[in-house]
């Protein structure tokens, strides 16, 4: 049987792909319409199609009955993960880490200054030419929390140490101490966030994070609070978070949101003190190097029959893996 690789970026232009694999070019087309490259009983590989719709990305996965890994070109794979039930036994899910890290991180505090520093007021300001001064908050010694402290949490940190913040508290699956300090568990947030001027959260979705920031979260974020999402919209209760923009007690600064897109009409859209961006934080043009760099790693391991990277886990019964940060 032919080893076919099916990839969302044409072969052609990934330098060092391996030899051995037939390479097939398939990222759904631009209305989601394109066939298949080729007989999805023969794909041993699949990249998922990166910023395509759902219906596109998920669309292959009954018919890759021989599939062998599926590679995603996000850090997040709850659309995979969620579809398990059609995926054969012994499949290995592999996500993005190490390619998203340096953009999302970059947007993460684009929002934060943006927000604190009065930006899209000043925007409006510029259109309708008028002269708006005044102070603003900086994020000089404030105190800042970091919830999913993975690679994207670090990365953001990185970023964080020049502009003097008083402190930084970091949040994750579980309990570990890290080169800059504690990492504290999940269980702690609540405890942690009366303290925090800004709340990032770029944990990834999964059972235990859906809705994780509820009325009870919000309500205890201290008065002025900045809540910055780079995760997935539905880590937030998007009504809980409309009571508290309401009443004008936080503010908000989402690359995601929930529904997403965020549909016209939406209150969101005209909530105070709310900043939207439309999930940008990965497209950028970091992404594709980083992604073709991922790529010809993986698949040089995939041939070479060495362990892939950014395993997260492995289709079966009992499938599990590390699926936190």
């Amino acid at each position: 049987m032919t080893s076919q690789v099916w990839l969302p970026i044409p072969p052609e232009e990934i330098e060092g792909l391996p030899a051995g694999p037939r390479y097939l070019f398939w990222d759904g087309g631009d209305d989601g319409d394109q066939p298949f490259p080729g007989d999805p009983a023969e794909c041993a590989v699949y990249v998922v199609p990166y910023m395509k719709r759902l219906s596109v990305r998920v669309g292959p996965l009954e018919h890759l009955t021989n599939v062998r890994v599926i590679q995603t070109l996000t850090a997040g794979v709850d659309d995979i993960t969620e579809r398990l039930s059609v995926i054969p036994p012994g499949v290995r899910l592999c996500n993005a880490r190490g390619v998203h890290e340096t953009s999302t991180a970059e947007l993460a505090l684009t929002l934060t200054l943006a927000a604190l520093r009065g930006i899209p007021e000043f925007v409006r300001a510029q259109q309708e030419e008028r002269w708006v001064g005044g102070f603003h908050p900086a994020l000089a010694d404030k105190n800042v929390l970091i919830v999913g402290y993975g690679p994207i949490g670090a990365a953001i940190e990185d970023r964080l140490t020049p502009f003097e913040v008083a402190r930084v508290a970091r949040i994750a699956r579980s309990q570990r101490t890290t080169a800059r300090g504690l990492v504290h568990p999940i269980t702690d947030v609540l405890s942690l966030l009366p303290e925090a001027d800004v709340v990032i959260l770029c944990t990834p979705l999964t059972e235990t994070t859906r809705g994780l920031v509820d009325a009870d979260f919000l309500g205890r974020m201290k008065d002025g609070a900045l809540l910055v999402n780079v995760a997935r919209g539905a880590v937030v209760d998007t009504d809980a978070l409309l009571a508290e923009l309401e009443r004008g007690r936080i503010t908000a600064a989402l690359d995601v949101t929930d529904p997403e897109p965020l549909p016209p009409g939406h209150p969101l859209w005209q909530a105070p003190g709310v900043l939207i961006s439309p999930h940008v934080g990965g497209p950028s043009s970091a992404f594709l190097p980083r992604a073709k760099r991922l790529l010809v790693d993986q698949l040089t391991r995939y041939v070479n029959q060495e362990p892939l990277r950014n395993v997260i886990l492995t289709t079966g019964p009992g499938a599990a893996g590390d699926t936190g940060r």
